[in-house]
């Protein structure tokens, strides 16, 4: 207990004493007489506990900590089950609570949508569930659920597509009946789809609203290309293009249980859940799948300077990097090690820190499973100091391929890094979740656990070696969003700006 909270705690406890002590109560005279030593005593009373518990202070932020080593992470039983159908399924019983929780991923994504189509796949994982099936309406499911205090909900991202749904124990039957009808009769009602047309249009009139937003949007389409699958974003053209068929023909491109990942957890008994999943979800039809891998990522490292003009903000929001990699490379751990020393020993102390400059200051050396994430850094600023900030990160950057970081800088991101790691499985939903996404990506099982010795093994050689072989600080690529007319420097001080022009297009008239 701090100081400050025994010091509340103390006066709390004591409220009625010091209510009298304070003369409160004052029908006879003679009370009076006592309430200065009772002052006193009390007075006296307090500074003793407060000098006592003055041992117990909060370190210095000067002093080193030393952590223990991590305790062994306790993995709950986990079985398997594939159906005849193909569909794979990891089941955890925890009888925690009277719940029982589903998660699937199916191999589709928006990444798989035409150009000309973009928000297709959006739209497809909306309305599969909106859009009810051959026996119920949209309408009538969310009342149906609703009644049963339980969820289903369908969605396509950008590299997977999938399911969700959470329900009592009791209602597992009825939930799992609701689902296999939406997976296996689905209608893609026309005004569900109409509704979702006018979500997205809605999403894209606001998308300039947010410093933020418009800072990372851009950023990626630098990192990987306009045009790419990866940064493409739906425009009202592509959105008026899709048609019902489109729709339809996307969710038979993908949804099928042979080409699903899911996982089951909550309070049930092994055996008759194994029978409940057959019964159910083991009629939805096997298909045949034509997902192709991946979309491959070409990058050109290359200096660039980049401006979103806006005349309407008093601060700057800085972006500047380049490609990342995988999280499978070997190199992984130190890249995560030199990432944390980079982004919090120094730029954040250098920047926000020692200089002051910056509301924010962050970074990452992106890893994605199947195609290369983003190395970034990143931080919001006021205008008057945005070159300056900029010239500090660039610096910092240079500095960490140059030369060996410090013991101390090294032990504490490394630190870092394991003490946040049995965040990665203090429930068993993050578990069996972990696991259905190891299995969806072809990683091994134990990959968490490799990671983990691996950042264990990183030394000062191999963040300076990984530094000079991955980052490339004179080929970064900056973006600044902001006031040009408010920055301590020209940005031109950096190189040739490319303006970019965040206009959205208008959609075209309809004949």
């Amino acid at each position: 207990m701090s100081t400050g909270r025994l010091e509340r705690s103390y006066l709390k406890e004591n409220e009625g004493q010091q209510m009298k002590q304070a003369g409160c109560y004052t029908e006879e005279k003679t009370m009076k007489k006592n309430i200065q030593p009772l002052k006193v005593l009390g007075a006296f009373v307090l500074i003793l506990a407060l000098s006592v518990l003055s041992g117990f202070a909060q370190k210095s932020p000067k002093e080193k900590f030393e952590f223990l080593p991590l305790n062994p992470i306790k993995m709950p039983k986990i079985e398997t089950l594939e159906l005849a159908n193909g569909l794979k399924v990891f089941l955890v019983e925890d009888h925690d609570f009277p719940t029982i929780d589903i998660r699937a991923v199916v191999r589709i994504g928006s990444v798989y949508e035409p150009a000309e189509k973009v928000g297709l796949a959006e739209m497809t994982g909306t309305v599969l569930r909106s859009g009810g099936t051959a026996s119920k309406t949209g309408d009538d499911i969310d009342r149906e659920l609703e009644s049963l205090a339980a969820t289903v909900e369908t969605y396509v991202g950008q590299s997977s597509g999938g399911f969700v749904s959470s329900m009592l124990k009791e209602d597992v039957d009825l939930v799992l009946a609701i689902l296999t009808d939406i997976l296996v009769n689905p209608v893609f009602s026309e005004d569900k789809i109409d509704l979702a047309k006018i979500q997205q249009r809605s999403g894209i009139s606001r998308r300039n609203d947010e410093v933020g937003g418009i800072a990372r949007r851009e950023f990626w389409k630098l990192m990987y290309s306009a045009t790419s699958p990866y940064a493409r974003h739906p425009e009202y053209v592509t959105i008026d293009a899709v048609t019902r068929d489109d729709v339809v023909r996307f969710y038979k491109r993908g949804f099928y249980p042979n080409n699903t990942i899911m996982t089951v957890w909550g309070d049930f008994a092994m055996d008759e859940m194994v029978q409940r999943l057959k019964i159910t979800l083991g009629t939805w039809p096997k298909g045949t799948s034509d997902i192709p891998s991946p979309p491959t990522v070409k990058y050109e490292y290359k200096y660039t300077v980049n401006l979103v003009n806006k005349p309407d903000v008093n601060q700057s929001h800085i972006s500047l990097g380049h490609i990342g990699g995988l999280m499978n490379n070997p190199d992984y751990p130190a890249l995560s090690v030199m990432n944390n020393i980079l982004s919090w020993e120094r730029m954040f102390k250098k920047i926000r820190t020692d200089e002051g400059l910056a509301y924010n200051v962050w970074g990452t050396y992106g890893a994605s499973y199947r195609h290369p994430g983003i190395f970034s850094c990143a931080a919001q600023t006021k205008s008057e100091s945005t070159v300056y900030a900029i010239e500090l990160m660039l610096e910092e950057v240079r500095r960490i391929t140059r030369e060996e970081v410090s013991d101390d800088e090294l032990a504490k991101a490394k630190d870092r890094d394991l003490n946040t790691y049995v965040f990665n499985f203090d429930s068993k939903a993050k578990i069996v979740n972990r696991l259905m996404t190891y299995a969806y990506n072809d990683y091994p099982m134990d990959f968490m656990e490799t990671i983990k010795t691996g950042v264990e093994k990183v030394t000062k050689a191999d963040v300076l070696r990984v530094a000079k072989k991955y980052l490339k600080p004179d080929k970064v690529q900056i973006l600044v969003v902001g006031n040009k007319e408010a920055f301590d420097k020209p940005l031109s001080s950096l190189g040739e700006v490319n303006v970019i022009d965040i206009t959205i297009p208008a959609a075209k008239d309809k004949q």
